[in-house]
């Protein structure tokens, strides 16, 4: 008779984005709709009206810029920039001066009004057939949400308050709702919306949260309180998981945590070939706690230092002693191995207004950014570059130029650095006396002339994301690109007369192959590398450097 009483197992699937296994009670969050009431207002009220709406805009770019230092801070840069998009709609031209002008006509309240202008905007790319455009119309109607809530003086949204550990279910996530989640009590999440791609998805991988999406309506079907298993990977809901259900859970579970622990017993073994060459296996970093990681994962030091984070979402450019602190630290951390410093790779339009004296730029990722940007800042390039080569008198740092597009470019960085040099002699401050200085490959440009460049540095690194994004054109977010696609370095070779097996060096991207020129497989020292890695976003990947002379970054 008990038997019939007992609950049935009911198991939904959906696509599972961020891997890993949760089992707790449910919370639902319903839509938490922003009621916005429209009502008339006399034309002397404009000039309140909007001084309350720039008010709220001020105060949600704050917001904005307050969790994209939190997201860069925990979980890195890259992730961050997903509100870089958000900045970029509290910011748009276009839809305040549409929201200013519908004031002035229809002489109605600015929420009504925000709320209209920005609706249509949304819904207007969500007809796009096209993901990226449909994931901007969801940045909007974040953003949307956040200027009513400040219009209106609501506080967060109370399903971020639950200081108990839970399974938060929702229609939809907002990537603000994903960043402002408490790791510690949301073990796992499941929505009825969303896709692999959606920047909630994309959060929730970094932040290690098991998550489901696409489950169409478990809203509906889901009550607060419920007990549920979330399979992340295969992406199952489960509710009311039986005992056999938990008990084959608990020996995947298992045999995942034996694998984990049979991969930490490698950790401290040394990288050698059968052949007994030894290959370094460093790690990149974005802020320097990342250097707790790097020890904790066994990497021999730091194949590449991403130094954007420094000069995002603050006031003024950071000064050459706040710099030289923060490298000296990690060199001194990951000392005797080495840590490879990249300098600036950032476009103009990510720094502070008033920073630098920029101008706008339809396409900043392919134009006045990184070494072209520095080139042309030079007092800020110059402060950068001393920082670093004080903090080369730790003995393991090395240096390191991005978007080198070709000899002229390298040769004129090199001559800023030797300045520096100089300007530190005389001054009698303290660096090393001989600093490895490296390029990276990451346009097809300075693919096509690895040969005539190599000579000017000590290494090389292949920049595989951007290479491969610039070359193949196609986006790094974008499907695998077409097998034929991956083949045409190979047939340009072949033109030339090499030999297809003489290609030294294979660029791997999401498991797929990608054959690129084999100037890339030779160092300046002569000698060619063979590498591979399949998982150019993981957070410790491997790059060739030191005394090999080729190095690879994602």
């Amino acid at each position: 008779m008990s038997g019939e009483n007992t609950p049935k197992e009911i198991r939904f699937e959906g696509a599972g984005v961020s891997p890993g296994i949760a089992r707790a009670r449910v919370h639902v969050a319903r839509d938490e709709l922003e009621e916005v009431v429209r009502y008339r207002i006399a034309a002397s009220q404009v000039a309140d009206e909007i001084a309350r709406f720039e008010t709220a805009l001020i105060q949600t770019r704050m917001q904005i810029l307050q969790m994209q230092q939190r997201i860069a801070e925990s979980i890195g840069a890259k992730d961050a920039a997903i509100f870089d998009a958000h900045l970029l709609v509290v910011e748009d031209r276009t839809l305040i001066d549409e929201v200013l002008r519908k004031l002035e006509t229809d002489l109605c309240n600015v929420e009504w009004i925000f709320q209209e202008v920005a609706t249509r905007y949304a819904e207007t790319l969500n007809r796009i057939d096209d993901p990226y455009l449909r994931e901007r119309a969801l940045d909007i109607q974040d953003v949307t949400k956040r200027v009513i809530r400040n219009l209106q003086g609501k506080g967060p949204k109370t399903f971020l308050a639950l200081n108990e550990p839970h399974i938060l279910v929702a229609h939809n996530l907002t990537p603000s709702d994903t960043a402002s989640i408490n790791k510690a009590n949301v073990l796992g999440i499941a929505t009825d919306l969303g896709s692999r791609t959606s920047h909630a998805a994309i959060l929730a991988r970094s932040l290690n949260i098991p998550a489901i999406v696409g489950l169409h309506d478990i809203t509906a079907r889901l009550e607060t309180g419920e007990q549920v298993l979330l399979d992340g990977n295969d992406g199952w809901l489960i509710v009311d998981p039986t005992p056999k259900t938990l008990a084959d859970y608990a020996q995947i579970e298992s045999r995942r945590a034996k694998v984990a622990a049979k991969l930490k017993e490698l950790r401290g073994t040394t990288s050698t070939t059968r052949d007994g060459r030894h290959i370094v296996l460093s790690a990149n970093i974005e802020l320097p706690g990342d250097v707790d990681a790097v020890e904790a994962n066994g990497a021999e030091g730091v194949g590449l230092y991403r130094t954007e984070f420094l000069y995002l979402n603050r006031p003024s450019l950071p000064t050459e002693d706040e710099q030289y602190e923060i490298y000296r630290k990690v060199a001194e951390r990951v000392r005797p191995d080495p840590l490879i410093i990249r300098t600036f790779d950032l476009g103009g339009d990510k720094l502070a207004p008033g920073t630098v004296d920029i101008a706008d730029e339809l396409n900043p990722f392919l134009g006045w950014r990184a070494i072209r940007f520095c080139l042309e800042n030079i007092d800020l390039f110059k402060t950068q570059l001393r920082a670093i080569l004080r903090a080369s008198s730790v003995g393991n740092v090395k240096i390191m130029f991005p978007m080198i597009s070709g000899l002229d470019e390298l040769r004129r960085a090199i001559a800023v650095l030797d300045e520096c040099k100089e300007e530190l002699r005389s001054s009698k401050i303290d660096m090393a006396e001989r600093l490895e200085v490296g390029a990276m490959i990451e346009i097809p440009s300075a693919a096509i002339c690895a040969s005539v460049l190599a000579p000017e540095v000590d290494f090389l690194s292949i920049g595989t994301n951007d290479l491969i994004q610039y070359a193949l054109a196609v986006d790094r977010t974008s499907l695998p690109a077409d097998a034929s696609g991956s083949t045409a370095f190979a047939q340009n070779d072949r033109r030339r007369g090499a030999r297809p097996q003489s290609l030294g060096w294979r660029l791997w991207r999401n498991g797929r192959r990608y054959r690129a020129h084999p100037a890339l497989a030779r160092s300046r020292h002569g000698r060619a590398e063979h590498g591979r890695d399949p998982g150019a976003e993981s957070q410790a990947r491997r790059a060739k450097s030191g005394n090999s002379g080729m190095s690879r970054t994602g």
